[in-house]
């Protein structure tokens, strides 16, 4: 369950308890990152620089981890989280009907959550998938071929977790 801000500014005990065990050793920086995203559910800007100094590692490679791995996330994100596929094949097979879709239905962008937490989306570059283009994937799984009637089904389908 992800905490509230007014949660993890006060409470950064269970964090420090696993930063403690990776203080002073080399090469644990993504493990600790993983961790903490476990724990909060996303690594928002104070979390990142608290990582940062218990582990006595500049803020800029933390930073640089972070943008680089895709696993990583800074931004909160919705219950059920839309990744859409904007490599090449999905994007001349119209990744963008989907995301006007969503934008105009839930008033969704990309980086955004809708009011009630129950979706997000961003755009991925290419998931290897593109004799299905374009593609939607929500955790580890891709729906292929997506159309704005499967969209709304897809929707309709994770509404309800």
């Amino acid at each position: 369950m992800e905490k509230t801000a007014v949660e993890k500014k006060e409470n950064y005990q269970e964090l420090d308890s696993v930063l403690e065990k990776y203080k002073g050793r080399a090469g644990v920086l993504i493990k600790a990152l993983q961790e903490a995203q476990e724990i909060y559910g996303y690594l928002p800007r104070e979390l990142l620089i608290h990582i940062a100094y218990e582990l006595d590692v500049p803020l800029s490679e933390v930073y640089s981890v972070v943008s680089f791995y895709s696993l990583f996330k800074t931004q909160t994100s919705g219950r059920c989280h839309l990744e859409i596929c904007s490599g090449t094949a999905c994007y001349v097979k119209g990744m963008k009907n989907l995301l006007e879709y969503l934008e105009e239905d839930l008033s969704l962008k990309p980086g955004g959550v809708t009011e009630d937490g129950k979706f997000s989306v961003s755009t991925t570059n290419c998931v290897g998938a593109c004799s299905a283009a374009p593609v939607v994937k929500i955790g580890d799984e891709l729906y292929g071929e997506m159309t704005l009637e499967r969209l709304q089904q897809l929707l309709e389908e994770h509404d309800h977790e």
